[in-house]
Order: structure tokens, then sequence, then C-alpha cells
């Protein structure tokens, strides 16, 4: 099966969806270095469009798995088998949207992907922003890089968020690779180094986008009440 999904992205990045994307965005990539082309690493970048995964994996030159929502695999009818079939030909894990316990298996997940030295990709803020503002961070990404001691890239992406008022052919795709986030002096503050590292990567990725920062989380993703801070 590994070896199917590794076949799969390079006909999908090289032949069937990476051309397209080129075409499309003329994206410029910048900092493409700072992701490491073998080892264990996790990217996280914002999340303005569907298209950001992709051009996200187009940056890093190398294969990303990606945490899907579960409803991709969970529905039914052909379009749901070719769906389902599409995002786990690609590497792609289900996770619960409700966010807190649900969430473990997903993190356990993603743990293992670095533990085996892949690259696992993530946009903290759970989800599309609604309104093009950059919203607030939930911790998966900087739990795992925690307790695996994995680099942590920050990416920021610009000019994937469909604008009608700029013709298709004038936009450009933008992606920025900054960096790791130094987590060193978060590590001993428990839950509360956690957050504050996830608040600095936002910040990091904002400082670059220049999106507007709400320090919330994007309604989507708003969990119950009862429902710890989690991926």
């Amino acid at each position: 099966m590994r070896l199917w999904s590794a076949c799969f992205y390079r006909l999908c990045r090289y032949a069937l969806i990476g051309p397209a994307l080129y075409l499309r965005g003329r994206p410029k990539i910048v900092g493409r270095g700072n992701i490491p082309r073998r080892g264990p690493v996790i990217v996280a970048a914002n999340h303005l469009a569907v298209l950001d995964s992709f051009y996200l994996t187009l940056a890093a030159r190398r294969q990303i798995t990606f945490l899907a929502k579960r409803e991709y695999f969970d529905r039914g009818g052909v379009t749901g088998r070719l769906q389902r079939g599409f995002f786990s030909a690609v590497g792609q894990i289900p996770v619960d949207r409700r966010g807190g316990a649900t969430a473990s298996p997903a993190l356990e997940a993603a743990t293992r992907i670095v533990e085996q030295g892949g690259a696992w990709g993530i946009h903290p803020e759970g989800t599309r922003s609604p309104d093009g503002r950059l919203y607030r961070g939930r911790t998966g990404a900087v739990r795992v890089a925690m307790d695996t001691d994995v680099p942590l890239v920050p990416v920021a992406i610009t000019g994937t968020r469909p604008d009608p008022s700029v013709p298709w052919w004038r936009r450009r795709v933008v992606v920025e690779v900054l960096e790791p986030l130094d987590l060193d002096p978060f590590r001993d503050a428990g839950a509360t180094g956690v957050r504050a590292a996830t608040d600095e990567l936002m910040r990091m990725i904002g400082a670059r986008t220049g999106q507007q920062y709400v320090d919330a989380y994007a309604r989507q993703w708003n969990p119950p009440a009862d429902q710890p801070d989690a991926a």
C-alpha cells in the first residue's frame, strides 16, 4: 500500500495535478530549503483555501501527509468511494473535527508518521479561514513536535483565497517557508508552554502573510465547552 501511495502521489504531482497548479497559481516559493528532503518534519501553514495543501506539497519537494476531515472517508455512494480511495491512496489520515479526546487517534497517527521519518503537514487553524483573517491555532502540531523532538516548520501562504476582483491570470500564489520554530523556551512550562508555542507559531505565520489575527478558533472548529483544546 505504501508503494502504491508513493506512485500515485508522483503521478498526481508531476502529471495530473502539479502542472495545473503551476499554470493556475504561478507559485513563488521562498525558503524551500527549510523543509528537509528526508527525515522527520512537521510543516504547519495557514489555511485560506482548499488548494493550500497542494501548493504546500509542491513547495516541499517530498510527499507530505495531512489529516483529512473524516467526512471525506465516511460518505457513501460512488462519489464517496472515489473520494475515500483518493485520500487513502495519497496517504491522508481521517480526523474527527470535534477536537478534544476524539482527536487523539489522529495525533497518534501523526506521531507515527514522523517517528517513521515522514513529513506531516497540518493547518493549525483546523479549517479554512472564513474571512481571510488568521485564526487561533490548535495545539496538535506543537504537542507532537515536543513529544518527538521533530522540527516544526512554519509556512506562510498567500494568493490562494479566491478574489473576484483580480483576474485569475494576474493572481500569484506565494509560499514562504520559514525557519523551524525554536521550541526550547516553551518545553518546561507544560500546557501553558504548548499554548504559548502555538501562539508564537501563528504569530510567525501572520507576520509574513499580513493577515489580521483573531484570538479565537475559526467558527467551524469551535469545540463544545467541555472539550479541552486539542488538535
